[in-house]
């Protein structure tokens, strides 16, 4: 499981709940970064689960906040926003929601990322006439090894299925994976991607097979992995 803290809990749980043994090992480790009063804008985007779990609603709690899937949303409604729609769990879904529900003469859109991220999103929406101020609200830096337990699954041969949920975790997990020597054990191991996106990044590596989800919300990635039976 390659999902990153605190995410990777929740997930592990829901696994463990299906019948399988998780086993984790983030590619990227996330980190809020200090941010001060969010500055006006007629609402706030949410790309991400993190960018919500980085941010309060301090002095405007009823600030509208556009969230990219059903999980950014919940996080959203949990820091304390109270006026959150979401979208259905990709950039283009949530370009479309910003299209469809606001104005650019309205005032500008802020929009909360990780550093590295989001960069076509904002591009997106600036074609559509919308002043954008794109502000990093956390870091996310690279895994440098495997963790020792995921090694030791992995070498012993227990690792069926391996949980992809970004282009980016999916890159930094194959070179870790490489760099571990282990690059041969993946003919063992299917390879589940959150979108076809995610599928294409792990394509260059030789998973036993490759299934993407075909709608990106982490239930869609849980459903493909499936029930546990006896006989697996």
């Amino acid at each position: 499981m390659t999902r990153p803290e605190p995410g990777a809990a929740e997930t592990a749980r829901q696994v463990a709940a299906q019948g399988w043994t998780p086993v984790l090992a983030p590619a990227l480790l996330l980190a809020p970064r200090p941010t001060t009063a969010l500055p006006p804008a007629q609402a706030l985007l949410l790309p991400s689960r993190a960018a919500a779990r980085a941010l309060t609603p301090r002095d405007n709690p009823d600030l509208p906040v556009l969230a990219v899937g059903e999980g950014t949303a919940a996080e959203a409604r949990a820091q304390g926003f109270a006026q959150v729609t979401a979208a259905d769990g990709d950039a283009a879904s949530l370009t479309a929601l910003v299209a469809a529900t606001l104005r650019p003469a309205a005032g500008p859109l802020l929009l909360a990322v990780g550093e590295g991220y989001s960069t076509a999103l904002a591009a997106a929406l600036r074609a559509l006439g919308f002043k954008v101020l794109r502000r990093v609200v956390y870091a996310a830096t690279p895994a440098t090894a495997l963790p020792q337990a995921a090694l030791a699954a992995l070498t012993a041969g227990r690792v069926g299925s391996a949980l992809f949920f970004s282009p980016r975790s999916a890159t930094i997990t194959a070179a870790l994976l490489r760099d571990a020597g282990l690059a041969e054990i993946c003919m063992t191991i299917e390879a589940l991607a959150l979108s076809p996106r995610i599928a294409a990044a792990l394509a260059p590596f030789p998973w036993r097979c490759i299934r993407a989800t075909s709608q990106p919300n982490p239930e869609a990635l849980l459903a493909l992995l499936g029930h546990r039976t006896p006989s697996d």
